[in-house]
């Protein structure tokens, strides 16, 4: 066989599979999608995901259906969908801690935050409020420093998820202080403790401190994202009080198992930046006080690969050891 008669059998040969994936995006959907959560219904993931849904049944002509599979820190809901068939029909969304604290946190997992899942778009970006007791003589992040410095025995942090123990983690490396840990099964026990002097600090995102903050009930001494929220202006950002290293942006993505066809991911992908661009979207999660933040796939990637790298970090700074 002649080089040219080879070079036409290789483009033959790479031109079947390119082929198969154009022609899989270019009839999908053709029946319903899951979009599996691993959380409660009425949780913020779950509200963004309905939202997404209802936009997606409408751009595909397909009805979407979210199904809430609880349990384990999203662990079930995640192996679930790697398990799934990658056709497309099976999505996860999920917020990040499945994706980039969990496989630190714990030293099995079901499922492979990498190998196992393709990336298709971040959906919302949102940041945490570090609040405080209000009976604590603290008025900013710096007096809470110098409080815990000079209170050892008062420093305490309540922590609902393996996010949030790394976010101590980060605080206690930033500021050079030493603050006990206490778990607690949800972000709204975990706010709830502060409130009741049970602890004297915490972190949680908008939905479970809002309330909180607006009663007075607790004091916010900073948010972890690089701008001021629109809901609390007169809280500082990190950078502002004093400790630029401590911006954390957590983020909310939907994913698909590998090897589902690139063509089907690049349709999902485009779905969600049509979709998060459309005005009463953006309306509805900056309600919510989340904000749109629809990225390319290779984006997403780069984006989980970062924060596993800086929590790793982190973690070995701090010496936590994987739990089984």
């Amino acid at each position: 066989m002649g080089f040219r008669a080879v070079l036409i059998v290789l483009a033959a040969v790479v031109a079947v599979p390119a082929q198969a994936q154009l022609d899989a995006a270019g009839g999908y959907p053709s029946r319903p999608i899951h979009v599996i959560v691993g959380f409660a219904a009425g949780g913020g993931t779950d509200v963004i995901a309905r939202l997404l849904g209802r936009k997606l049944t409408e751009g595909t002509g397909q009805s979407v259906v979210v199904e809430n599979k609880l349990g384990a820190s999203g662990i079930i809901a995640t192996e679930f969908v790697a398990k799934a068939k990658p056709d497309g029909y099976t999505l996860l969304m999920s917020p990040s801690a499945p994706f980039t604290t969990n496989p630190i946190m714990y030293a099995k997992l079901p499922y492979s935050p990498v190998a196992d899942f393709t990336p298709i778009s971040t959906v919302v970006t949102f940041p945490w409020f570090l609040v405080a007791n209000t009976s604590a003589p603290v008025q900013s992040m710096k007096d809470l420093v110098e409080y815990v410095k000079a209170n050892p025995q008062k420093a305490n942090y309540a922590g609902s998820a393996s996010a949030f123990q790394l976010a101590l983690e980060l605080f206690k490396l930033r500021t050079g202080t030493k603050v006990e840990y206490i778990p607690f099964k949800g972000t709204n026990e975990s706010i709830n403790a502060v409130m009741a002097g049970e602890v004297l600090m915490s972190m949680g995102d908008a939905g479970p401190v809002t309330g909180p903050l607006k009663g007075g009930r607790v004091r916010g001494l900073a948010v972890t994202s690089p701008a001021r929220s629109a809901a609390f202006p007169d809280i500082p950002t990190v950078a502002e009080a004093g400790f630029p290293d401590m911006e954390i942006q957590s983020w909310m993505g939907l994913f698909t198992p590998a090897g589902t066809p690139a063509g089907i991911v690049r349709k999902l992908q485009d779905e969600v930046n049509r979709i998060v661009r459309l005005p009463d979207v953006r309306e509805r999660m900056r309600s919510l006080q989340v904000e749109p933040a629809g990225i390319t796939s290779e984006q997403f990637a780069r984006t989980i690969a970062a924060d596993l790298e800086r929590w790793r970090a982190v973690a070995k700074a701090g010496n936590i050891k994987p739990t089984n």
